[in-house]
């Protein structure tokens, strides 16, 4: 899709091509309303600005429509709509062995368990033990600085996810 074509798309049609970038509905819906935009690069820089005006419970919103790293299982059910962007992001895993997965998954678990969502991390470009460190880096963090972390990281996901989009 170009974007003038997406500047052609009702708010209701942009809300859900953005939604597949984001899963914060306030962040997809601010968003929609601000079209037309004259590039991509114009409309990430609103993406920016609104994304980082959003609350908290707007994050946890966007941070549930992830599968945790490495839960394939996840990414073929739940994830349908976003499963080739999130596989794509999350290739790092497929060459990890079974003892870094199992690592993984029991460090997403204490993760959530401690934070109250899953870890959410840019994988693109990252290798299964790469983010297996940054995990076991950040659970030592506060809820409020992890907060802010998690944040920037969805942020980054966000604005592949809008080039993917306009590819």
């Amino acid at each position: 899709m170009t974007i003038q074509q997406f500047n052609h798309l009702t708010t209701h049609q942009a809300k859900e091509e953005l939604f597949k970038c984001c899963g914060s509905s306030v962040w997809a819906e601010k968003l929609a309303n601000k079209i037309p935009f004259n590039s991509t690069e114009e409309l990430k820089k609103e993406s920016d600005k609104i994304w980082n005006d959003c609350s908290d419970e707007d994050a946890l919103e966007a941070f549930k429509h992830h599968p945790k790293i490495g839960d394939i299982k996840s990414l073929e059910k739940k994830f349908a709509s976003t499963k080739q962007w999130a596989s794509g992001e999350q290739a790092g895993v497929n060459e990890a062995s079974q003892n870094i997965l199992q690592d993984l998954a029991n460090g997403n678990e204490e993760y959530e368990k401690k934070f109250g969502y899953i870890f959410i991390v840019c994988a693109t470009g990252k290798t299964a033990t790469e983010m297996l460190a940054l995990l076991q880096q950040r659970l030592p963090n506060s809820l409020d600085k992890e907060m802010k972390i998690a944040m920037h990281e969805q942020n980054k996901i966000t604005d592949i996810r809008i080039d993917k989009l306009f590819s």
